[in-house]
């Protein structure tokens, strides 16, 4: 490969903090906040131009779509994603379950909102480019935006960019699944023009269930969600292969609806997967942006063709980005298991609780017994590098553990985790692999968290 040399640069330094937060999803989004009521000065960079991540920049808008009503569910902040978005008429009662699904769109402003009051200082379309340390210890990143580079100097910092990037610059040891096995990426797409009460008259006739999604996808459940409604969407996908409309060969497309506005506006369609695709590869990201989209639009064609009450409808947006559900993911302190998600582990550092739910890799358990796992603050500091945590999907873990924490909501009890840790740790004056976690959990309780 060939190389080029850049020569040695004097970054200005733009900004200092206490604990910087870099990326804004649900897992970000929530460690900076809750790093702010811990008391401590707070910044969150962003690389894009709104907070939110999967909600607000893939359209992603179902955060705690597994709840049953005998799911026993986080508390705490994650809770307060929904509760503040149906306070300010920004959520829709989520079809299959009894969470409130978010309008991503209106969310942008909720989420501006939301950092303000906390008195966190943000900073948008700024991406990290380099990490800085002095040994083992992290001090702050240098970023790349319009303005040319500059560095944040920060007394701790917390990855929440999904991918790993920042302990990936540490050098710190990261695991990554093989391309081939990894999670399929989407392009999320809405609809406008939708008759939204023949629709769902349609839906009424012909009720899919979990165990339909085996039809495209070789999924395993426990049984016991087999015959439970899914938003999901079959018949018009097989039908347009049959005519021609969309290539016979190409699976890719199905999947689940959500919400379905008055107004005739069908958000959250989640029916674009494609595999072989690594969310860290720039190529990959190219192409599948690419191919994505061309995929959506066969999905459009398929359902106005074969979708009662889409006849009229019409590509209303894309996400701003691809959806990525697997990519790197720490080798923690503590690495979760299958078997720790599957079997109601109990940690002694617990920083959150999060309900027996999995979904990925051909597996489907939802949480309808109650059943629930405690999320360890190990499973959140990297080895071989201190003062960095991570928050959000790159917790570590092995691959059945990333199918339940990598979803949102468990990526808000991580996030804040990992933003009380941060705070604590600075009050004690120890770095955040010797921080008490007595101390860190009796933050966490007083901000209305379970963990046990």
């Amino acid at each position: 490969m060939k190389t080029v040399h850049i020569p040695a640069q004097t970054i200005p330094v733009i900004a200092e903090t206490d604990v910087l937060v870099v990326g804004s999803g649900p897992g970000g989004l929530s460690a900076a906040i809750s790093s702010a009521r811990a008391g401590v000065d707070t910044m969150l960079v962003e690389r894009y131009g709104c907070f939110g991540g999967n909600l607000t920049q893939v359209g992603v808008e179902g955060i705690a779509w597994y709840r049953r009503p005998e799911t026993v569910d986080v508390e705490g902040i994650g809770i307060e994603f929904e509760q503040r978005a149906k306070a300010q008429g920004a959520s829709y009662d989520e079809p299959q379950s009894i969470s409130q699904g978010i309008n991503g769109q209106l969310f942008k402003v909720i989420a501006d909102n939301w950092v303000q009051e906390a008195g966190i200082r943000p900073l948008l379309h700024a991406v990290a480019v380099d990490l800085l340390r002095e040994g083992q210890k992290v001090t702050g990143i240098v970023v790349q935006s319009k303005s040319g580079r500059g560095a944040i100097l920060a007394k701790r910092i917390i990855d929440g960019t999904g991918d790993a990037d920042l302990v990936k610059m540490a050098g710190a040891p990261c695991r990554k699944t093989p391309k081939e096995e990894m999670m399929a990426v989407t392009v999320m797409l809405s609809c406008s023009g939708v008759n939204r009460a023949r629709f769902l008259e349609y839906v009424r006739e012909k009720p899919m269930r979990y165990m339909d999604w085996g039809k495209e996808w070789e999924i395993e459940t426990d049984g016991k969600e087999d015959e439970l409604f899914s938003p999901y969407l079959d018949e018009p996908f097989e039908k347009a292969r049959e005519k021609g409309l969309i290539p016979p060969g190409l699976k890719s497309l199905g999947g689940t609806w959500s919400g379905i506005s008055d107004a005739g506006d069908a958000t959250y369609l989640n029916m674009v997967h494609m595999s072989g695709y690594d969310g860290t590869d720039v190529w990959d990201l190219t192409r599948g942006e690419i191919e994505g989209r061309r995929q959506a639009m066969l999905a459009v064609k398929a359902l106005q063709h074969f979708a009662p009450g889409f006849e009229a409808a019409g590509l209303r947006d894309f996400g701003m980005t691809l959806g990525i559900r697997d990519t790197r993911k720490i080798i923690g302190r503590y690495n979760l298991t299958e078997q720790d998600v599957r079997h109601q582990a109990r940690f002694d550092d617990a920083i959150g609780i999060f309900p027996e739910f999995i979904d990925g890799y051909g597996l489907l358990i939802l949480p309808t017994t109650g059943r629930y796992f405690h999320v360890p603050y190990g499973a959140l500091v990297p080895k071989q590098v201190d003062n960095l945590l991570v928050a959000g999907r790159s917790i570590a873990g092995d691959k059945i553990s990333h199918a339940s924490v990598r979803n949102m909501m468990c990526c808000a009890v991580s996030g804040q985790g990992a933003g009380v840790a941060a705070a604590i740790s600075l009050k004690q004056g120890v770095t955040t692999s010797e921080v008490g976690i007595n101390h860190v959990q009796a933050e966490l309780k007083r901000q209305g968290v379970r963990f046990r």
